[in-house]
């Protein structure tokens, strides 16, 4: 065999092992999201949001007490490729509504981030299990599927991310009404490159009743 040919061999098998060891990381991060959604919902409930229940003699405090309909989310958001590159910011907006109390909330909402080269629209959608630490304050964690948007020197393209988040919430008087949020978060791209980050969003609660 001559020296060409090993060294070609010799490629061929680092290639094989980068190949495997790429597919070891996509499955574990996949697992990962799995087994975060598994965690969530078979833990035992905890309270959601407040109490629905309606205090008897004064019918101005049950309605001042009851949950929202939804939570309007408005803020900011910042996000770092964990491959390198400066970080980019964009405005926040999400929605948030109830469907199982003190088991699933969902959210969805979109951040448009903006650079001299590139357009790209993040819109996700979060299944939380919510956990409340006292009456002004609660704690979600949430997984769920992102879809990336992304215009970048003339070229569009469409990808399928998986994104796991923790939610801060703080109502200062008690009622939720008006708030604020920090919700930190992890995305890995299930597209070519596997691009993995983590960014954060902070802004405004606002209860819709």
């Amino acid at each position: 065999m001559t020296d060409s040919a090993i060294m070609h061999s010799l490629r061929i098998v680092r290639m094989l092992e980068l190949s495997t060891h790429s597919g070891d990381i996509n499955r574990l991060c996949v697992f990962t999201l799995i087994g975060a959604f598994l965690f969530l919902f078979l833990c035992p409930p905890a309270r959601g949001q407040t109490s629905t229940k309606t205090p008897r003699g004064d019918p101005q405090k049950a309605i001042e007490d009851k949950d929202p309909l939804a939570i309007v989310e408005l803020g900011a958001a910042t996000s770092w490729n964990l491959s390198g590159g400066a970080a980019t910011f964009a405005p926040n907006l999400a929605a948030e509504v109830t469907p199982i109390e003190n088991w699933l909330e969902i959210e969805a909402g979109v951040s448009p981030f903006y650079t001299r080269k590139s357009t790209e629209w993040d819109t996700d959608l979060l299944f939380k299990k919510p956990w409340t630490i006292s009456r002004k304050a609660e704690f979600m964690v949430g997984v769920g599927p992102e879809w990336v948007h992304l215009r970048q020197n003339g070229k569009v393209t469409n990808s399928i991310s998986g994104e796991i988040a923790g939610d801060f919430m703080f109502w200062p008087t008690g009622k939720h009404r008006f708030g604020w949020f920090l919700e930190p978060a992890f995305d890995y791209s299930f597209a070519g490159g596997h691009q993995q980050s983590i960014g954060v969003s902070v802004g405004l609660l606002i209860g819709i009743p």
